[in-house]
């Protein structure tokens, strides 16, 4: 007996809908490797009925007072709080992320960033009014940028998409926002929350909206002649095609690409502890994290017996079913990120030496062992490319040049880790490592008040923090003279 699958839909101007011309794709639980759901593959027809939802009610939105959109954010983050088990059970389906860890590591930061983006509406940032020629007077106008068309990614679909509505809807515009084809559950309930606090309130409806779809449908969102900003989280690739595409017409683009985090551990490091906390860093959701912990980089003095250490961090980290509060990580999120993750491991040069995991584990679902590799070069694949895994890689350096050589020799510069009690030394690594956070004796700790963004290949724009908030704004000049 075949189990009938969910129906997800679109979420356009307040109303629930299939696709304009019926296509859908479905919907796997990586954890089970078995679909459970149907999803809109949304085409051009989808996409301009969302844009012009979104178009239509930017006016009002846009001339509300900022108190007033904090008090639709604010509500928007007491509803997360009150149908937070619907959502973890969305993301933990979307995922095959563990329940408990989507109730303590994901509900609670999201909650805080939604009202510290509340807060950020209010707070609009800019030079004082003044006198800078005479008997004339300046005012500069902070003001939004109009309608966002945002892409989130699969590794955080429910994070990622709060990081990129709260700012955006603060700062006044409107939004249509495209979940990962292969994670859409969470953004349609999130759709469902902010629609019924947009309803109560009095607000239209049309300022958030969701289309499912795949490449193709994010595409002609970026290309679509209505949005003044296109925003993705996502892979390099995707990064520049978005940045071909809106480059057409001089969209404004936000991007937040991949990472390779160096995690640069010196001599004198307590090893137990930074062990236990990078193996966190590294494993935690997978690897499936632009800044995880994955690129360690450990002084020649106290690399075998920090290697032995981690491998035996790696073999007691457990990775299993969302029900159990022991495991630290479910499955990789698709098949093809199984394929990939597996691609790196087939292709290790001969020097490489794998000290823990490695294999798949189990008959179903896309579950894969926490793997530390050692004795790898600095040109090799494994260490110059996002593996996006459950895959912890150490180099051996043998001094703090060559460290920095080797921590910037690479094309991401998203974040990065330092590990040292030497507080000189640790200020001089944050001043020359090239990423966009230096973590120092920790790694991957996030808050809404500091901004997350990189350099180089892994893009540009911020992240949470007034920062990110700015990102959503333009910036006018007022003019007028004092002789009437």
């Amino acid at each position: 007996m075949t189990t009938a699958l969910r129906r997800l839909r679109n979420y356009i101007d307040g109303e629930f809908r299939d696709a304009a011309d019926g296509r859908t794709t479905e919907v796997v639980n990586p954890a089970t490797g078995e679909a459970y759901a149907t999803a809109p593959l949304s085409a051009a027809a989808d996409v301009d009925a969302a844009m012009a939802a979104a178009e239509a009610a930017f006016p009002a939105w846009r001339d509300l007072i900022p108190a007033e959109r904090q008090k639709v954010l604010l509500k928007i983050a007491d509803r997360f709080e009150e149908r937070a088990e619907e959502l973890i059970a969305a993301e933990s389906e979307n995922c095959g992320k563990p329940i408990a860890l989507v109730r303590s590591e994901e509900i609670p930061p999201m909650v805080d960033q939604i009202r510290f983006f509340a807060g950020a509406a209010r707070m609009l940032e800019g030079r004082a009014s003044g006198e800078y020629m005479e008997g004339f007077t300046s005012i500069i106008r902070r003001e939004p940028v109009g309608v966002c068309a945002q892409v989130a990614p699969w590794n955080y679909p429910m994070m990622m998409a709060v990081w990129k509505f709260a700012p955006a809807l603060a700062a006044g515009n409107t939004v249509v926002i495209k979940p990962s084809d292969t994670t859409p559950a969470s953004t349609v309930l999130i759709a469902d929350i902010i629609g019924s606090v947009l309803d109560e309130l009095g607000h239209s409806r049309g300022v958030f909206n969701v289309i499912c779809g795949d490449r193709e449908t994010g595409r002609l969102m970026v290309e679509h002649k209505v949005p003044a900003m296109a925003s993705i989280t996502g892979s390099v690739r995707a990064g520049m095609q978005v940045a071909e595409s809106a480059s057409k017409d001089l969209k404004r683009v936000h991007l937040e690409l991949g990472g390779k985090a160096p995690v640069v551990v010196f001599e004198d490091t307590d090893i137990p502890k930074a062990v236990e906390d990078i193996a966190v860093a590294g494993y935690f959701n997978a690897g499936q994290d632009c800044t995880a912990a994955t690129r360690v980089l450990v002084h020649e003095s106290i690399h075998d017996e920090f290697v032995a250490a981690l491998a035996k961090a790696a073999a007691e980290t457990k990775t299993g079913a969302v029900d159990d509060e022991d495991v630290l990580y479910g499955p990789l999120n698709n098949a093809n990120q199984l394929g990939q993750v597996k691609g790196f491991i087939e292709r290790l040069p001969a020097h490489a030496k794998i000290e823990a995991g490695g294999e798949q584990v189990g008959d179903k679902g896309y579950f894969f062992a926490p793997t530390v590799i050692s004795g790898l070069k600095q040109d090799d694949e494994i260490i110059q490319h996002e593996v996006f895994g459950p895959v912890i890689t150490v180099q051996s350096f043998s001094d703090e040049k060559q460290a920095v050589q080797w921590a910037n020799g690479v094309e991401y510069a998203l974040a990065s880790s330092v590990w040292t009690k030497d507080h000189a030394r640790a200020m001089r690594m944050s001043k020359t490592l090239d990423f966009g956070c230096v973590w120092i004796n920790t790694h991957i700790p996030l808050v809404a008040e500091m901004p997350h963004g990189g350099f180089k290949k892994s893009g540009y724009g911020k992240d949470l923090s007034a920062y990110g908030f700015d990102d959503y704004t333009r910036i006018k000049h007022v003019m007028t003279s004092l002789d009437g």
